[in-house]
């Protein structure tokens, strides 16, 4: 790997993203006695999950050069197009980004929508099914899905080798989501190509798993999820929860949002939920 690191322009590139960035665009308040110009660095240095001070040595370009995961979550917190995550990644001395780093990367559109997605449940997912982002409702609601590595990472992966994983799922209703999971795996493959991250999925739970690979040869398509989840909560039992899908195109990436039916009690539980969630969160921060 060629690790020329250019601390110099890496440094101004920082400041011109951040100066750029204003407090709307990741859903903060501005607030009255604002002065400076875009985000401060301790604003910046949250939203990337590190200290101010190591983001403002970053930033007058005499910090030591970043790991790829940092280089990553920067280009997250300051919401940068796929070319500016590109480019930030050369100045930071990474010629040949990883590849689940990169499509780690979360549409700045998508985070714009999320950013005012406050205590709401909603969570975004890659083309595999990996969930990039989760408001803490919805880690409330399936559990935190981001720190999976690997495989694990792609719930269609997790759902044919975890059991854990369908617990949170009625189980009259598994069958349906394991033919659903195939279809869509097998569109994936299909779309990508036998040289693809999907085909490598496929083939990977074809050796291992024997109910996916029953399903695999049944060769059905254009299945989908129903927009009514029913899942089995530990702690406050069954939700009926209708799931609404934004996709982004371009990156493949979808955001889920979960709502359910006013006056309901899955709608009394998902708001119990909210709360929990937003008071873990809050401890985390603490």
């Amino acid at each position: 790997m060629d690790r020329t690191f250019d601390r110099s322009s890496l440094g101004a590139f920082l400041r011109t993203r951040r100066t750029a960035l204003q407090p709307e665009d990741v859903g903060l308040r501005r607030g009255q006695r604002r002065r400076a110009a875009g985000l401060r660095r301790e604003e910046v240095a949250e939203l990337c999950t590190m200290s101010a001070d190591y983001f403002a040595r970053l930033e007058r370009g005499d910090g030591p050069q970043p790991s790829e995961q940092m280089v990553a979550a920067i280009a997250r917190g300051l919401r940068l197009t796929p070319d500016e995550r590109d480019h930030l990644f050369l100045l930071a001395g990474y010629r040949s980004t990883r590849r689940d780093l990169r499509s780690q990367h979360v549409s700045p559109g998508l985070m714009r929508v999320m950013d005012g997605l406050t205590g709401t449940t909603a969570q975004i997912m890659g083309p595999l099914g990996e969930t990039l982002l989760q408001t803490p409702s919805a880690v409330s609601l399936l559990g935190d899905q981001t720190n999976y590595t690997g495989n694990a990472r792609s719930a269609t992966y997790r759902w044919f080798t975890d059991p854990a994983d369908r617990e949170r799922y009625l189980a009259e209703d598994h069958d349906t989501h394991s033919r659903t999971n195939v279809a869509l795996l097998r569109s994936a493959v299909t779309r990508d190509g036998p040289d693809s991250d999907a085909a490598d999925l496929a083939d990977e739970l074809r050796r291992t798993n024997e109910e996916f690979a029953v399903l695999w040869e049944r060769h059905e398509v254009g299945l989908r999820f129903s927009d009514t989840k029913r899942f089995v909560h530990p702690q406050v039992g069954r939700l009926d929860i209708y799931c609404q899908l934004l996709l982004e195109p371009d990156q493949g990436q979808s955001l889920l949002i979960f709502t359910a039916t006013p006056g309901t009690d899955s709608h009394e539980k998902l708001a119990l939920l909210t709360v929990l969630g937003t008071d873990q969160f809050a401890a985390d921060i603490d």
